[in-house]
């Protein structure tokens, strides 16, 4: 950080909070005089222009909040675009009432007032806390403050505890991706063994910034016009189906709880 030798930068160095460390984020947060927040979880990469163009994107619409297309990156290098569109209102009530929905803080943008005007982080959650603060925010606007940028900005790095697909289905996912990331190979990175996904994928965009996140966006558009004309993702569906039915069988997961 001392490298950028710019007055403007300041190092908060805070010990790790409770939880999620929402309190952390608003003891930095009341600190910040910028007119925009961004945030970039430190295991998530911003593309080159991801400030630019999502700021633009605010002032473009006169938003309070935004945020660009998700973009998500398995452990082997898999990048995986997103659907989200706020605009429909289907995918909102959705993740309104059910918090199903891929948006990682890491592609949010909001100004700094949303803050003073909707209030900081919530520290009495112990999880969740992005979405209930972007529920206060898009709920005290009415749903008429904000705007999405389509394009790419962001890699949202998919933890690896999450649990795997389990028995045949496994196989099944597996031929099914293979299949659908040849047909693709601008969204895939090598990564070699022993190297961390992340800095991997960090690589090849220094190699190439611009040349790298305009195949990338390509591609993004490539799978989704094939995901739009029937060219379903098999392993989607299978994943998808799989998650609805640990839902059914073990009941509404609580996203949202309060901290003992």
């Amino acid at each position: 950080m001392r490298s950028y030798r710019d007055s403007r930068i300041s190092w908060l160095d805070w010990p790790k909070a409770p939880g999620f460390g929402y309190a952390n984020r608003n003891r930095t947060l009341r600190q910040a005089r910028g007119t925009f927040v961004a945030y970039l979880c430190d295991d998530d990469l911003w593309l080159p222009d991801h400030l630019e163009r999502v700021t633009a994107c605010l002032d473009e619409h006169d938003a309070e909040w935004g945020y660009s297309r998700p973009l998500a990156v398995t452990v082997a290098g898999e990048i995986l675009p997103q659907v989200f569109n706020l605009h429909d209102p289907h995918t909102r009530q959705v993740w309104q009432t059910q918090h199903l929905g891929h948006l990682p803080s890491t592609a949010v943008v909001h100004r700094r007032s949303c803050l003073d005007r909707y209030g900081y982080w919530s520290e009495r959650v112990a999880r969740g806390g992005d979405w209930e603060l972007w529920m206060r925010i898009l709920s005290g606007g009415g749903w008429r403050n904000f705007a999405y940028d389509p394009t790419p900005t962001t890699l949202h790095f998919v933890a690896p505890g999450r649990p795997p697909l389990a028995g045949g289905w496994r196989q099944w996912w597996r031929r099914a991706r293979a299949r659908e990331v040849a047909a693709t190979p601008g969204l895939r990175v090598p990564v070699p063994d022993g190297v961390r996904e992340q800095r991997a994928i960090w690589r090849a965009c220094q190699d190439a910034p611009g040349e790298w996140t305009r195949t990338v966006r390509r591609e993004t558009l490539v799978a989704l016009d094939r995901r739009a004309s029937l060219h379903l993702s098999l392993s989607q569906v299978i994943e998808a189906g799989l998650w609805r039915l640990r839902r059914l069988t073990t009941g509404r997961k609580q996203f949202v709880r309060l901290a003992e």
